[in-house]
């Protein structure tokens, strides 16, 4: 079973900075490709940032050119790197992990973190 653990949430200014890490763990030469999502109390999950398949990041247009996400494959790991933070950054951060196991012959399964908080004061 694999799991997804994201860190590095906290309360910030607005302006400020918050680095968010999200953790694979538990398969066996697996590939693992992860995106982020946030939702907002009342509001729907939404998609935050991600890799394509040809290896471009791609951003929501809410948070192109303050966020930026990068992976450390050989970690297992997923970086969001977000500046200028705004009130309406607010939400819980989660991280989705599509694995791709030799043991399932690749096929690929979803697995979410229980999500990190980030909080942007006025």
């Amino acid at each position: 079973q694999v799991q997804v653990v994201e860190s590095g949430g906290g309360s910030v200014e607005a302006g400020g900075s918050l680095r968010l890490s999200c953790a694979a763990s538990g398969g066996t030469a697996c590939r693992y490709t992860m995106s982020w999502y946030r939702q907002a109390p009342g509001k729907e999950r939404e998609f935050v940032s991600g890799i394509d398949d040809s290896e471009r990041s791609i951003y929501a247009d809410s948070v192109k050119g303050r966020f930026a996400i990068s992976q450390d494959v050989a970690k297992s790991t997923s970086y969001l790197q977000m500046n200028s933070l705004k009130p309406e950054d607010t939400a819980m951060y989660y991280c989705k992990t599509v694995a791709h196991c030799p043991r399932w012959f690749f096929t690929p399964k979803d697995y979410w973190g229980r999500g990190t908080q980030v909080t942007v004061s006025s």
